[in-house]
């Protein structure tokens, strides 16, 4: 069985193909022998082997169901590899990664045009990560990293931050792939964090407030915050003064802190927030 089939453009496919990049990223991920490790979209391979080969245990989850078959064939006595043919956005990543009581090491070349969901689905289980070391397209990774009141800080930037450490190691170019994309991609290491950067009481109503803030970028975060659920039945003026922030402002001049305070607030008055 061979992976050396033509790459799927549904699928987003865009193998890595340059050896100099593979190693820098496996020396990046810091594998070490006791590490679980789960591989979102082995592909064809580039980066498994050497995952196969220093880690403890590796799952891979290939929604492409020929290179899940070929994976399956080429590791099959390997006991510490497991691959699960399945959609990485359906999956339940909680259940897969508690079936060992430890902390886990993703690695993934991620596919660009589901990068941006499948981080929040990685988001959702932070708890039982150790770090990952993602490639995603250059502009998603300079939106994660951006600072407030620039056009790349979003509600991605914001999110994640809360719950990683999150630094750019290297820019790959597009020559380093099968086929060439059209865009930079760069390869990120995110650490977790073991309290949330700032207290956002229900995470549930942090999100839903730097939702709204970040939905209408050309308003003023009062008219946003007016569509939000979390501030349904509540006078905005109370809430704005309390957290001490200037409803005119636009959203994307926030830092992380001012959401916190603002969903703080929000969750520490169910009565007003009903």
């Amino acid at each position: 069985m061979s992976s050396n089939r033509r790459p799927l453009k549904s699928l987003g496919q865009n193998f890595l193909v340059d050896q100099n990049v593979i190693e820098r990223i496996i020396q990046v991920a810091d594998i070490r022998p006791d590490d679980a490790v789960l591989e979102i979209g082995p592909g064809r391979g580039a980066l498994t082997d050497h995952l196969a080969q220093r880690a403890g245990r590796l799952v891979l989850i290939e929604f492409d169901h020929a290179l899940a078959a070929y994976h399956r064939e080429r590791h099959k006595d390997n006991p510490r590899v497991t691959v699960l043919d399945a959609d990485v956005l359906k999956v339940d990543l909680a259940a897969i990664l508690s079936e060992i009581p430890a902390q886990w090491n993703v690695v993934a070349n991620l596919p660009y045009n589901i990068s941006t969901e499948v981080l929040f689905r990685l988001l959702e289980v932070h708890d039982r990560l150790s770090r990952m070391t993602l490639m995603l397209q250059k502009e998603v990774g300079d939106r994660l990293a951006a600072p407030p009141d620039c056009s790349e800080y979003g509600v991605t930037t914001v999110l994640l931050g809360l719950w990683f450490d999150i630094r750019r190691s290297f820019i790959v170019h597009p020559g380093s792939f099968h086929p060439r994309p059209k865009i930079d991609s760069a390869v990120l290491t995110f650490i977790p964090l073991e309290n949330p950067r700032a207290e956002v009481g229900s995470e549930e109503i942090f999100r839903s407030v730097v939702k709204a803030s970040f939905s209408m970028r050309r308003k003023t975060l009062a008219n946003c915050l007016k569509s939000a659920e979390c501030t349904a039945g509540i006078g905005l003026e109370t809430l704005l003064k309390a957290c001490d922030i200037d409803g005119r402002r636009r959203g994307e001049t926030l830092s992380l802190e001012e959401f916190a305070r603002l969903s703080l607030w929000l969750s520490q008055h169910p009565s007003q927030n009903a």
